[in-house]
């Protein structure tokens, strides 16, 4: 019986119709008991050697991994990012590799919009407060008065743009890769962006030349009271640096979604003027569903185009 792996820590099978469509079709499911990312290791012990087709989560996807899971064919991450998955070692193993790059997109954006006015307005540290009795007349910023500016201008940083622009805020962007911008958005250099923003907002790709994007001496650069968001990817931010800007009062605020190893343990649980979620971008409920069914369409397309499974 051929084996599929679902390796993302939460996923409907009951209510997906082409997960179905593949259970009746003999294809047995395996799942993520762990309800985290998942090691190396384990998923490497997850997907054995008889897997054909995986729907993956952010677990690294290494030359160890598709070495040992000798059957695998199509890996379709659920979600944008690829960065976990060693795509040069998937074209050696013959794997085919697919992702969902639009169906995340806006939910990361409102979440990105979210942790901007938390962070603006102190929400949490306010909530935090009056749970314990007190009752603070905290002063915040409005977003309106703000400048912000957005590093990546792709699927999601075009849609923090518009919400910012929405709100009266001035947007300006960093993309090396981007020649016109959206109306309104001036394109500028890295270092003008980090040393002329008041809240500075991450959304590129992570990679060998993106790792530690916001690193000592990036954070050095930006105004005294800047504010950084990231729900890209964690390593594009030196988060020990950030927890001894935010300590020292070289930053107002940061609110990050995302970090270099997860569950996150770190010194920033430490500052209070940091809010910490836990790699929920995607996670709204509609987008969650899109997420899904596109990643199991995209499975079951694949496996059926490189001759896993016959069509009908």
């Amino acid at each position: 019986m051929s084996k599929l792996v679902i390796s993302t820590s939460s996923f409907d099978v009951d209510n997906n119709p082409h997960i179905q469509q593949l259970l009746q079709r003999g294809m047995h499911v395996a799942g993520n008991s762990y309800g985290r990312k998942l090691t190396e290791e384990e998923a490497i012990a997850l997907l054995g050697e008889d897997t054909v087709g995986m729907i993956a989560g952010i677990e690294p996807l290494t030359e160890r991994v598709f070495a040992s899971a000798r059957s695998l064919k199509v890996v379709s991450r659920c979600g944008s990012g690829l960065d976990s998955v060693d795509l040069a070692a998937a074209k050696r193993h013959g794997i085919r590799v697919l992702n969902t790059p639009e169906a995340p997109a806006q939910a990361v954006a409102e979440l990105t919009l979210a942790l901007i006015l938390n962070a603006l307005r102190q929400v949490c540290q306010t909530d935090k407060l009056v749970r314990a009795g007190q009752w603070p007349r905290t002063q915040g910023g409005l977003l309106a008065a703000q400048r912000v500016g957005i590093v990546g201008l792709g699927r999601v940083g075009r849609r923090v743009a518009r919400l910012c622009q929405a709100f009266d805020a001035e947007v300006v962007a960093h993309d090396s890769y981007v020649d016109h911008s959206p109306h309104g958005v001036e394109l500028i250099p890295l270092d003008k962006l980090l040393a002329g923003s008041d809240i500075i907002s991450l959304h590129l790709t992570y990679d060998a030349d993106t790792h530690h994007l916001l690193d000592r001496a990036a954070l050095a650069r930006m105004k005294r009271d800047a504010i950084v968001i990231n729900t890209a990817r964690g390593g594009l931010i030196d988060e020990t640096a950030l927890a001894q800007a935010l300590t020292s009062g070289q930053l107002g605020a940061a609110a990050l979604d995302v970090f270099e190893q997860e569950p996150y343990h770190g010194e920033l649980l430490k500052c209070e003027n940091a809010v910490l979620t836990s790699h929920i971008g995607s996670l709204a409920r509609e987008s969650r569903q899109r997420m899904e069914t596109e990643a199991a369409e995209n499975l079951l397309r694949g496996l059926m185009e490189t001759g896993v499974m016959e069509n009908g």
